[in-house]
């Protein structure tokens, strides 16, 4: 009997139990821990369903109530890389691999969730990455995409997609065209196209190198003969004569001993010294 009572709950405890079990119930199920980048959209049972008139739940802890429900949200910068095959203007087939940063629209995450849903990537971005993608490339040669418009083919995706997704609620950032891949044999091609450019490049630079110089030796030698044709056009007998004067005067003053005699060849002076 002694056993017996002692196996005896107190009077009243069993009803305490139950309402603190039914307590941790409720705090379990109405509290939840927003991480860092990301946000909530709150679902009411018995309120109208997805909250879009309120924003989302930010960073931190929150109380909700436990008949309603919060979808996390990752709302950093996130990427999207597909590969595609895609056809050129001339129909060839053509290996693309471009990547797509973007984010939901925080403000708009209701919104999102309500239309889109969390697998929005699938229902909406991917599609029109890949819409804005075969129209853009299907514009421009193999050649052109391999070589010298590939940042424009870039742009070109990148605005064709924003705009696909304008009014979706997702905010893309950029697109980059990271890889292209062309059948081995219009690579090759290609390749020796643009190498056999880059040749006759280089082949014109420097014949345009050495016309240049030509041009300028000719011009060189153009105005030394052009100032040869002055000078001997300005030399008269009387010039000549007047500075063979002035040579003989200012050797005359020099203390070696010579001879002048005026009335030389051609009327010059002439000197004559000891040897």
């Amino acid at each position: 009997m002694a056993q017996q009572a002692q196996l005896q709950f107190p009077k009243g405890i069993l009803p305490i139990i139950f309402v603190g079990i039914l307590v941790l119930i409720f705090i379990s199920k109405s509290t939840i821990t927003i991480e860092a980048g990301e946000a909530g959209v709150l679902w009411k049972r018995f309120g109208g369903g997805v909250v879009t008139d309120e924003p989302p739940l930010g960073e931190g802890f929150h109380l909700v109530a436990p008949w309603n429900t919060v979808i996390v949200y990752e709302i950093r910068q996130q990427e999207l890389t597909e590969k595609m095959k895609v056809l050129s203007s001339n129909g060839l087939d053509i290996q693309l691999e471009a990547t797509a940063w973007y984010q939901p629209e925080s403000d708009n995450l209701g919104m999102l969730h309500q239309t889109k849903g969390t697998n929005y990537l699938d229902r909406v971005l991917k599609p029109a990455m890949r819409s804005a993608t075969r129209s853009v490339v299907g514009r421009y040669t193999p050649e052109q995409i391999y070589s010298s418009k590939r940042d424009a083919i870039q742009e070109e995706i990148f605005d064709e997609t924003k705009k696909i997704v304008q009014d979706q609620f997702i905010q893309l950032n950029d697109v980059l065209v990271r890889d292209v891949t062309l059948p081995p044999a219009i690579k090759d091609a290609i390749e020796r196209k643009l190498g056999q450019e880059q040749e006759s490049l280089e082949y014109e630079f420097r014949l345009e190198k050495a016309q240049k110089e030509a041009e300028k030796q000719r011009i060189e030698a153009q105005g030394k003969a052009d100032a040869n044709k002055i000078l001997s056009a300005s030399l008269t007998d009387k010039i000549l004569r007047d500075k063979g004067i002035e040579a003989t005067l200012k050797l005359s003053e020099s203390p070696n001993t010579k001879v002048v005699i005026v009335g030389g060849q051609d009327g010059l002076p002439l000197i004559l010294g000891n040897n």
